[in-house]
């Protein structure tokens, strides 16, 4: 029998033996303790490997059977209200639609391209085979969210070639997990969309409050493979001379051949208007050079537009605090209150109506208004000029471009076009997801209408539309937002059925009978959900597990949002601690044969620790996940 069953029986004994330890005498229990024996039932159910969303459905109905003594009709009634609820969450509808988009991502054949130019641009860095697949793991994982095609993908792609550079095997299998599990923190996540909807949080600022915790992770685990690769160059060998070659396109070979120069710009501006070999064409030639200038022209349109709007004329505001809508009378002695007099004026006589009271005082008023001499003086006295943090801004701008264009030589420009080609188009359709969402103009599931059409896009840019492509994507979509929408159903009639039972008040007095302050609070809820990342996933986590954590956040003052990120960062050692640990199973399975699933382990264990500092570095400064929310939305 292997080491991982023995491993996984024991903690199923060690459960019910809690329970039966723990448990009053029969005819002492409550429907409280009902509840938790509920609870402990699905979890050792779920890792004898039934399936979880009718293993909860399943126990929901029979405990809720027990807790309205037998009635069957009231039992039906809420197993349907349950799952009506769920069928009009509006949030869900963004689940397939995300899936959509990364099943059609993950065809488009991107990541092969997108490794290959990254690792050529990262050459020069300690570690470059690394860093480059943590950074095509982390674009890779935010574009498609399915940790499992990540790891696969990139076992296939990058594993043999780091072992081919002499990579150490942990390093690269710790490596290559750790990346592809970034997608559960990084928008957009389903993970954050499954806990928005369990916990009633704004899926929008969850998505706007993860940004910068999963690029903070990321860029530590790219720190943590760049020093070690600096400390023992033997665990992650520079890349050779052959490996850094760059195969150059017959234009910018020719235009070397003709000039000699190491520059490429001054080379392209001298092929424009002076001599070329061959058949070069001008027109040729002014298509590199301007794919050469295409930084400097983003950048130009970038400072064009924050000018623009830093120096844009200001609104004039007026005062309408002395203005008093026509008819109305306030009524003093009551707060808001006004009164509406709709009686026609007096006539006076046979000479018509007479002036309203106050009229005078207003045509005396009136030659104070005075019109400004021109309309040019009224726009130049409200005119704006640039801050001086936008000169500096361009003056480093400047300097950066101008390094940067002299140091370009040909073998770099072929870099940046492969860039441009892989990198660029997967970046503008995640920055088009993400930014609609995050700034307003789309809610979650119209940006994933969006995205799902991008991915379309790029799947026929790439020439790899075909109709069997986009009939294995539905169907995988379809298998996946199956599993999702079951799960929130089994989920939705498990906890109605646990709070009928009482447990969930069971657990709320027994956690603040503690007596825990806010931070012995978190530290126990995450040290518990840190466990159950051995034996569970995270979605069996979020839908058993945070309806009972969600309850007690206001009894420590926590925010729902913050714990919603310490969750999301905490719940990827549900892909990398073993026995469950899918992302190694999902490596093994495409390795070289050299490669055990011990190594895999080994080289996940720092990664972990890293993510548990991470964790800490976000409790102790909670702004890095909560400044972006509350400048956006609140």
């Amino acid at each position: 029998m292997k080491k991982e069953l023995y491993f996984g029986i024991a903690i199923m004994a060690m459960i019910l033996i809690g329970v039966a330890i723990a448990m009053p005498a029969p005819s002492e229990m409550t429907n409280g303790h009902l509840g938790l024996l509920m609870l402990s039932l699905v979890v050792v159910a779920i890792m004898l490997g039934f399936p979880t969303a009718f293993t909860l459905m399943g126990m929901g109905v029979i405990f809720t059977y027990f807790a309205y003594d037998g009635n069957i009709q009231h039992t039906l009634d809420l197993m349907v209200q349950s799952t009506y609820k769920v069928m009009t969450n509006d949030v869900l509808i963004s689940v397939p639609l995300f899936v959509f988009m990364g099943y059609l991502v993950e065809r488009a054949n991107l990541i092969e391209k997108l490794f290959k130019s990254l690792h050529l641009a990262m050459a020069r860095l300690p570690g470059a085979l690394g860093v480059a697949t943590l950074v095509t793991c982390a674009i890779f994982a935010t574009a498609t969210g399915i940790v499992g095609a990540v790891v696969t993908l990139m076992g296939l792609l990058a594993m043999p070639s780091m072992m081919k550079a002499g990579y150490d095997t942990k390093m690269a299998a710790g490596a290559i997990t750790a990346g592809g599990c970034l997608g559960i923190l990084i928008p957009p996540s389903v993970l954050l969309i499954v806990y928005g909807a369990t916990a009633g949080v704004s899926v929008v600022q969850l998505y706007a409050g993860a940004f910068f915790p999963g690029l903070m992770l990321a860029g530590m685990y790219i720190a943590y493979i760049m020093i070690r690769a600096k400390i023992n160059p033997k665990c992650a060998p520079p890349l050779s001379e052959e490996d850094r070659k760059v195969a150059l396109t017959p234009v910018l070979a020719s235009l070397r051949n003709t000039y000699g120069s190491s520059r490429a710009v001054s080379a392209l501006v001298n092929g424009l208007k002076g001599r070329r070999e061959g058949n070069l064409t001008g027109g040729q030639v002014a298509n590199q050079l301007f794919i050469a200038m295409l930084p400097a022209i983003f950048a130009a349109f970038v400072l064009g537009l924050v000018y623009s709007s830093l120096t844009a004329p200001k609104q004039a505001e007026f005062d309408t605090s002395s203005l008093v809508s026509f008819g109305a009378n306030y009524d003093s002695g009551t707060s808001n209150s006004y009164s509406f007099d709709l009686a026609e004026p007096e006539v006076e006589g046979t000479t018509g109506l007479a002036e309203p009271a106050g009229a005078e005082t207003a045509k005396s008023a009136a030659p104070a208004l005075e019109e400004p001499a021109t309309a040019e003086a009224a726009v130049e006295e409200e005119s704006r000029s640039a801050p001086l943090n936008f000169w500096i801004s361009l003056l480093v701008v400047a300097a950066v471009l101008v390094y940067y264009y002299s140091r370009l030589s040909f073998e770099r420009l072929e870099v940046f076009k492969m860039l441009l080609t892989s990198f660029f188009p997967l970046a503008i359709l995640i920055l088009a997801v993400l930014g609609s969402i995050v700034f307003g103009f789309a809610t979650p599931s119209e940006a994933a209408a969006v995205g799902a059409f991008g991915g379309l896009l790029l799947a026929a840019g790439y020439r790899q539309l075909s109709f069997p492509v986009l009939r294995e994507s539905a169907f995988l979509t379809s298998k996946t937002t199956a599993m999702v929408c079951w799960l929130f159903v089994g989920s939705s009639i498990f906890s109605a059925a646990f709070a009928l039972l009482g447990g969930q008040e069971l657990v709320e007095t027994w956690v603040l009978s503690l007596g825990l302050t806010p931070i012995e609070f978190l530290l126990l809820s995450q040290v518990i959900i840190f466990l159950l990342g051995w034996p569970l996933e995270w979605t069996e986590i979020i839908v058993i597990f945070m309806p009972i954590f969600i309850p007690l956040l206001p009894y420590f003052d926590v925010d729902p949002l913050f714990f919603g990120l310490l969750v999301a960062l905490n719940l990827q050692t549900a892909f990398l601690s073993p026995p469950v640990a899918m992302a190694a199973f999902y490596l093994k399975g495409v390795s070289p044969p050299g490669v055990t699933l011990n190594q895999i382990f080994l080289g996940m264990i720092p990664f972990m620790f890293i993510q548990i500092f991470a964790m800490f570095v976000l409790y102790v400064f909670p702004q890095i996940g909560m400044w972006l929310p509350g400048v956006l939305y609140r």
